[in-house]
């Protein structure tokens, strides 16, 4: 059965955290990266990312977000191709007109050695209204009133904590329902779903994640024991 995973975050540290997600420098030792990608960067870029991560950091203002990221899980059923057309569609529906970069790991899992494809898609939330602004200029606070003396509105820019929640939730519903989308094209049955267990009627707990340092210090025995777990569980899931 296809996993669900569809994490939002955050940060500051806008081009460390891309070299990390394009495995650029020491991160290239991981060797998992598959595909890579960017889009909708200011002409001031040069087309090249880490120019507007740089950027962003230096003129955004200090308490706001330099990047936004979303972290999703793509499913084993796909071949690389499928998931390849997968990712377009997502990043097309999550980031559309917004400075963007992405890139798809497949890591094998550390508790069952099966590969883990995941795409990271960081984006500005500077929204394209056509007006061409030099990076210092890009940054800077949105002037309805006269536009092109501003900078470029936010996508999030007066939206109150319960209008950014309902965001929150219908971004996992597109992802729920663009993966199903594709599933389904490519003769799959399993589908996904963005609801909590709770709201699909499904009476267990959630797993929770083990991480590495963790995995790695379990027996065989303890491996295989919760591996039968999740099998069950995902079992009584479907059934």
């Amino acid at each position: 059965m296809a996993t669900y995973h569809c994490e939002m975050k955050t940060g500051r540290n806008a081009s460390e955290h891309a070299d990390y997600v394009a495995r650029r420098g020491f991160h290239g030792k991981r060797g998992d990266l598959i595909a890579s990608g960017h889009g909708n960067l200011p002409s001031w870029t040069g087309g090249d990312p880490n120019v507007l991560w740089k950027a962003a950091e230096k003129y955004e203002r200090k308490n706001g977000a330099v990047y936004h990221e979303v972290v999703i899980a793509l499913p084993g059923e796909l071949d690389f191709e499928q998931n390849m057309a997968l990712v377009e569609d997502l990043v097309s529906k999550l980031a559309p007109g917004r400075p963007h970069q992405f890139a798809v790991h497949a890591p094998n899992s550390s508790l069952e050695g099966e590969p883990n494809p995941h795409v990271h898609l960081m984006k500005s939330n500077r929204m394209d209204d056509g007006i061409d602004r030099p990076a210092e200029q890009f940054f800077s606070r949105y002037n309805p009133s006269q536009p092109e003396k501003g900078g470029r509105k936010k996508a999030s820019g007066g939206r109150n904590r319960m209008e950014l929640r309902d965001d929150v939730i219908a971004t996992r519903k597109v992802v729920a329902e663009t993966i199903n989308h594709h599933l389904a094209i490519n003769g799959h049955d399993t589908r996904v779903d963005h609801r909590t267990l709770r709201d699909q009627g499904v009476e267990r707990d959630a797993e929770c994640h083990l991480g590495q340092a963790r995995i790695r210090g379990m027996s065989a025995r303890d491996r295989d024991e919760y591996i039968g777990m999740r099998g069950r569980n995902r079992g009584s899931l479907s059934s």
